[in-house]
């Protein structure tokens, strides 16, 4: 008993410290409490937590990375091209245009396209303040034909002979106005601007099109079994009788003839007067021929000629010796659920699209450009996402340098469109081999940065920027002294 309780004596003193070491829990925050907030504990996320917020934070930096990165790229290209802007610019001239060529892309709509020029292409002209005309297709062959036609009008212009004499449209009544008032164009090289493998394709055929062709559309021949039955047919049978218009029909119902005669009856209608229905033929003809006019452009024109036609066509001789420099810009465009991978990857990585579409958009507002490359002739690309192994070298150095430009966008293109489909040998420009001419060939210009131009790019690449918070922070960006034009401070 006395050993119990000399147990006890001694356990009490060590449960009192162990009492007092547990430390009675923090007061709330007063400013939580206040606001009707429990007591928030900072301690470690669980297993689960870790793995969703390390995926996400990961995500979002990677994306904010690159949209800043873009961001910055684009300002850079823009700053390239200001003092194109600046430039004094006479009241009688009209500011530099170029042209840009834009297709919906195989297997989709025209959207992305559009999408693409408004994000990469246009902040670099808008920049520069160059005016440009937009060439749409929303098929296959839309731009060819669109590009054939403004070359055909041409040609027409400068004094070739053809059936079809020109349309006077918009354009020709605003040249007409604009040499009347004494506005004359640019003295800069126009030039184009082609998104798109696809859409460079229809560009190149576009351009043999318009300067090998015929002015006049071919004619086609008649077919022996359905032309010639139905030609008999029309003169066999005989010519309908055309009714009555209701104005007479209702003349006739109305009044009848006053006549004493017995052979003339009550109800025998009164016949037309012959200068109205001519005039009403007349009216019919006008408007079926409006109508054909507008189903014939809205309907998109075959071809004038074939590229088997190429080496017996005659050139044009109004063909300037160098045409219109143009650039191919690139467009990733990738469908398909399997691919989503790679488009992940490319949604997180679009600074390098802006980087090289910005380099060739400044190009063409500098006016900077070179002849594509002959066949046989040594070329070597500065873009290293162009990159290729040397068979493809190998092969390539055969070709053109248009046949080989952008081709590793066909191999994305969706399967629906890389298959030849039954269609009777029909031209697809998609699909078929670019055929080239060496005498457009050779003509042919590209607009691409020489070496000057990319240096003084990279000096403006490696200046540092000045941070964000120095916008924002009172007296964060110090005050540049102004200074007169002799370059003494002015206060």
């Amino acid at each position: 008993m006395a050993y119990q309780d000399a147990a006890a004596s001694e356990a009490k003193p060590t449960g009192a410290a162990d009492a007092a070491a547990v430390k009675p829990p923090r007061p709330p925050n007063p400013v939580f409490k206040m606001m009707g907030l429990p007591n928030f504990r900072f301690r470690l996320p669980s297993r689960n937590w870790m793995i969703f917020l390390s995926i996400t934070g990961s995500w979002t930096a990677a994306l904010m990375y690159d949209r800043r990165e873009k961001k910055r790229i684009q300002k850079k290209w823009a700053k390239f091209v200001e003092h194109i802007a600046k430039e004094p610019l006479d009241t009688t001239v009209l500011p530099r245009k170029v042209s840009v060529f834009i297709a919906a892309p195989p297997g989709d709509t025209l959207l992305p396209a559009r999408d693409h020029f408004n994000e990469y292409v246009k902040p670099v002209l808008v920049a520069a303040a160059l005016d440009w005309d937009a060439v749409e297709g929303r098929r296959e062959g839309d731009v060819r034909a669109g590009l054939a036609e403004r070359i055909r009008k041409l040609r027409k212009r400068m004094g070739e002979e053809s059936v079809e004499p020109i349309e006077e449209d918009l354009e020709i009544v605003l040249a007409h106005q604009r040499a009347r008032a004494g506005v004359k164009p640019s003295n800069g090289p126009a030039g184009d601007i082609i998104i798109g493998r696809h859409t460079w394709k229809e560009y190149v055929r576009g351009l043999h099109e318009g300067w090998l062709g015929p002015l006049d559309p071919p004619s086609q021949p008649p077919r022996a079994n359905e032309d010639t039955g139905s030609s008999n047919e029309q003169a066999a049978a005989p010519t309908p009788v055309q009714p009555l218009s209701l104005e007479f029909a209702s003349e006739a119902n109305s009044t009848p003839l006053d006549d004493a005669s017995p052979t003339v009856p009550i109800n025998a209608t009164k016949p037309p007067e012959p200068e109205k229905a001519v005039e009403g033929e007349e009216a019919k003809r006008a408007i079926e021929e409006t109508k054909a006019k507008e189903a014939s452009k809205k309907k998109q024109p075959p071809p004038f000629n074939t590229t088997a036609d190429y080496a017996t066509a005659v050139l044009s001789r109004n063909c300037p010796p160098e045409l219109p420099p143009s650039t191919a810009v690139s467009m990733p465009h990738l469908l398909g659920f399997l691919n989503f991978p790679i488009r992940m990857y490319r949604f997180l990585n679009r600074r390098h699209v802006a980087d090289e579409t910005g380099r060739q958009t400044a190009a063409a507002a500098m006016a900077i450009y070179r002849p594509y490359y002959s066949p046989g002739e040594a070329h070597f690309s500065s873009d290293p996402a162009s990159s290729t192994s040397s068979e493809d070298q190998d092969q390539d150095s055969g070709k053109w340098e248009q046949q080989w430009l952008l081709q590793q966008e066909e191999t994305e293109w969706h399967k629906s469109v890389r298959e030849r489909k039954d269609d009777n040998g029909k031209e697809s420009v998609w699909i078929d081999d670019m055929v080239l001419d060496p005498r457009i060939a050779e003509r042919m210009r590209k607009f691409e940065l020489d070496m000057e131009q990319e240096e003084r790019a990279r000096k403006m690449d490696a200046q540092k920027e000045d941070p964000w918070w120095t916008t924002v922070w009172p007296g964060g960006k110090k005050e540049q002294k102004k200074g007169n034009q002799w370059g003494d401070d002015v206060d």
